[in-house]
C-alpha cells in the first residue's frame, strides 16, 4: 500500500516536471519567434543600401587639407587627384575660391592646360560677397563663381547657412535668399555654361533643423519648382560637429527627400558627416537608407576636427551588405590603396594602425584561421596577416611561420603550442613582448628550442632599426666589438674569437670563460657553429632588444637586455636541446 502512494507520488512528480518543462520549452519558443521577427524587421531598412545606386562627389583634395598643420602643394593636390581617378570617382572637388589666390587657384587653371574633362570638376561659392548688418549683398557676383570663368568650370557648390548666426531673416526674408539662390543659379546657366550643374549645400543645418525646419523646406520646395532645365543638380547637407546622432541626421534627409519628391523632384541629395563622437560611418549609413542617395567625402578619414566618414569605408560597407551597383560604377578594390596614400599625401604618416578598413590591422586575423563571410582582405587582393597574440591558437603560429620564412619541417604544431606556452609565460612572468615581427618571432622561436634558419638570419640582417638614438647604441656596442677584434690573429673578419667575446661582452654574466654554462652560451650565439661569434649573429640579438625593448637608455642597458632576455633565455633552450 505504502509503496504504492510512493509510485503514484513520484509519476505524478515526474508528470509534473514535464509539464513545467513543456511551459519553458514554449516560452523559449515564443522569445525566439518574436526574437526573429523583431531582428528580421528592423534589418529591412538595410535593404536600401544594398540596392542604392550610391552618387561620390569626392571631397579628397578639399577635405584631406582643412585642419592640417601642412597643407597642400600643387604638387600634393595632383598626387591626389590621381588617386581618386582611380577609384573611378567621375565627379571631384577642386576648389574653393576666395580674393586671396590660393594653391586652388593655379591648380584648377592646370586641370585646364591639361585636358581634364570639366563635367566632373566642382567648386564651392558663397552666395555673397559680403554681408552687411547680417544682409547678405546681392548685387556683386560672387568670387568663388568669377573665378570658375577663365577657368572653364561650370559644376558648382553654393553654401547656404539657414540658421541665425549668418542671416538676420527679419530683415532678409527666406524669400529673399530663395530668390538669391535662383539668381546666381540663372547666372551660372548664362555665364559659365547652358550645361551648367548647381548644388545647394546647407551646412548649418545642426542649428536650424530643431527650431527652423520651415526655412530648409521652403528653400527646398522653391528650388523644387524651378524650371526643368535650371533646376539643380542636386542638395547636399553636412553634419559639421560629429554631435547629431544617426537617427537625427537620417529624420533630416527623410524630410528633405518627402519635399523633392513630393515637388516632383530627383536631384540628388548628398550627406557629409564629421567625426567626433564615433558615430560617424553608422550616421552617413543611417543618412543614405532614409532618403540621400550619395556622399560627399574624402577617400580617407583625415579632414577638418576629428575627421569625416571616409568614403573608403561607407562603399565597403554598402558592398558587405550586397550592393553590386557600387562594384560595377567604381573601382572598389583600389579603395583602401587610395586611402592609404591620401592620408600619407596629407599627413606625411600612414593611416592610424586601427583605422577600420584602411588602417593596417583592419585585414588582420585574430582569433582564428577561418575567413569572415565578407573577408576584407581577399577582396582588396592582399593576404591577410595572422595576428600573433596571446588569442592566437598553433595553427596561427605555425602558419605565421610558414608565411614569414617559408617551409622548414621545424615548423611543427609541436613547436608552435611550446611558442605559444611561451607567450603565455612571459605575461605571467611580467615579460611583454610583441611576437608579430620578422624579428619577434624568430626570437620566440629561438626561445621555444627552434634553431634559426638562413631565411631567418636574412630577414634578422636586412631589419632596420627606427631612430637615431637606436643606431648611435649599436654603433658603440660596434665599437666596443671593433676594439676587441684588434685582439684578435684575424682582424676585420667580422669574427671575434670565443675568448674575445667572453671578455669584452659576456663576463659580466658568466662567473668564468672555461666553466659549462659559459660554453652553453657561446654555443647558442654561434648559430652557424663555425668556433667563433660572428658581428651578425651578435648584431640580431642587439637589434631584437632595441626592437623590443625601444626605451633602452644607454650601452650597458642595451647589452643586459640583450643578455638577460636574448642571450641566456637562448642559452638555456640550447642546453634542454641538447639533453
Amino acid at each position: 500500500m505504502g509503496g504504492g502512494a510512493s509510485g503514484q507520488k513520484s509519476k505524478t512528480h515526474d508528470d509534473s516536471g514535464k509539464k513545467q518543462n513543456t511551459q519553458k520549452s514554449m516560452r523559449s519558443q515564443g522569445l525566439v519567434d518574436s526574437y526573429k521577427q523583431d531582428v528580421s524587421k528592423a534589418l529591412e531598412k538595410y535593404q536600401v543600401l544594398r540596392d542604392l545606386d550610391v552618387f561620390v562627389l569626392d571631397n579628397s583634395i578639399r577635405e584631406s587639407t582643412v585642419g592640417q598643420l601642412r597643407g597642400h602643394t600643387l604638387e600634393s593636390k595632383w598626387q591626389i587627384y590621381e588617386e581618386v581617378k582611380k577609384c573611378g570617382f567621375k565627379n571631384t572637388i577642386v576648389a574653393s575660391f576666395s580674393h586671396m589666390t590660393r594653391v586652388d587657384d593655379i591648380f584648377i587653371k592646370e586641370l585646364k592646360e591639361k585636358g581634364e574633362d570639366p563635367e566632373g570638376l566642382w567648386a564651392f561659392s558663397e552666395i555673397t560677397e559680403g554681408a552687411k548688418n547680417r544682409v547678405p549683398d546681392t548685387e556683386n557676383v560672387p568670387v568663388g563663381i568669377r573665378k570658375l570663368q577663365p577657368a572653364g568650370l561650370y559644376s558648382v557648390i553654393f553654401e547656404v547657412d539657414l540658421g541665425d548666426g549668418v542671416y538676420d531673416f527679419d530683415n532678409f526674408s527666406i524669400q529673399d535668399l530663395c530668390e538669391l539662390l535662383n539668381k546666381w543659379n540663372n547666372w551660372c546657366f548664362e555665364n559659365l555654361s547652358p550645361k551648367a550643374k548647381v548644388m545647394y549645400s546647407f551646412r548649418d543645418l545642426p542649428d536650424t533643423m530643431p527650431d527652423h525646419s520651415d526655412r530648409v523646406f521652403d528653400v527646398v520646395s522653391y528650388l523644387a519648382d524651378l524650371p526643368a532645365d535650371r533646376r539643380p543638380f542636386g542638395l547636399m547637407f553636412e553634419e559639421p560637429r560629429g554631435k547629431s546622432l544617426p537617427e537625427e541626421c537620417g529624420m533630416w534627409a527623410k524630410y528633405i527627400r518627402k519635399v523633392m519628391t513630393d515637388h516632383g523632384w530627383k536631384g540628388h541629395l548628398l550627406v557629409h558627416v564629421h567625426e567626433k563622437f564615433g558615430y560617424c560611418d553608422a550616421t552617413a549609413l543611417h543618412v543614405l537608407m532614409d532618403g540621400a542617395d550619395g556622399i560627399w567625402a574624402s577617400v580617407c578619414a583625415e579632414g577638418a576636427s576629428m575627421g569625416n566618414a571616409p568614403s573608403c569605408v561607407t562603399l565597403i560597407n554598402l558592398i558587405r551588405l550586397g550592393n553590386k551597383k557600387v562594384l560595377d560604377k567604381y573601382n572598389c578594390t583600389y579603395l583602401r590603396k587610395a586611402a592609404i596614400n591620401v592620408t600619407k599625401i596629407s599627413t606625411g604618416k600612414d593611416p592610424h594602425i586601427k583605422q577600420p578598413v584602411f588602417g593596417a590591422r583592419a585585414t588582420d586575423f585574430v582569433f582564428g584561421l577561418k575567413p569572415e563571410e565578407f573577408d576584407l582582405a581577399s577582396f582588396f587582393g592582399e593576404k591577410a596577416p595572422v595576428r600573433i597574440t596571446t588569442m592566437a591558437s598553433k595553427e596561427m603560429i605555425q602558419a605565421r611561420l610558414i608565411n614569414l620564412f617559408g617551409e622548414d619541417p621545424q615548423f611543427t604544431l609541436e613547436l608552435a603550442h611550446e611558442m605559444k606556452e611561451l607567450i603565455l609565460e612571459d605575461l605571467r612572468t611580467g615579460r611583454r613582448e610583441e611576437y608579430m615581427s620578422m624579428l619577434g618571432l624568430a626570437m620566440l622561436f629561438d626561445r621555444a628550442g627552434g634553431s634559426l634558419n638562413q631565411q631567418m638570419r636574412d630577414a634578422m640582417d636586412e631589419f632596420q632599426l627606427k631612430g637615431p638614438h637606436a643606431a648611435n647604441l649599436l654603433a658603440e656596442v660596434r665599437k666596443i666589438w671593433d676594439e676587441w677584434d684588434l685582439k684578435d690573429k684575424v682582424q676585420g673578419d667580422e669574427m671575434l674569437q670565443f675568448d674575445s667575446f667572453y671578455n669584452g661582452f659576456m663576463a659580466p654574466y658568466f662567473s668564468c670563460y672555461r666553466c659549462s654554462d659559459t660554453k652553453k652560451a657561446l654555443a647558442a650565439i654561434d648559430m652557424d657553429a663555425d668556433g667563433s661569434v660572428d658581428w651578425n649573429e651578435f648584431e640580431t640579438y642587439l637589434k631584437w632588444a632595441l626592437h623590443q625593448y625601444p626605451n633602452i637608455a644607454d650601452v650597458d642597458e642595451l647589452l643586459d637586455v640583450t643578455f638577460q632576455k636574448g642571450l641566456i633565455p637562448a642559452m638555456q633552450d640550447e642546453f634542454l636541446k641538447k639533453k
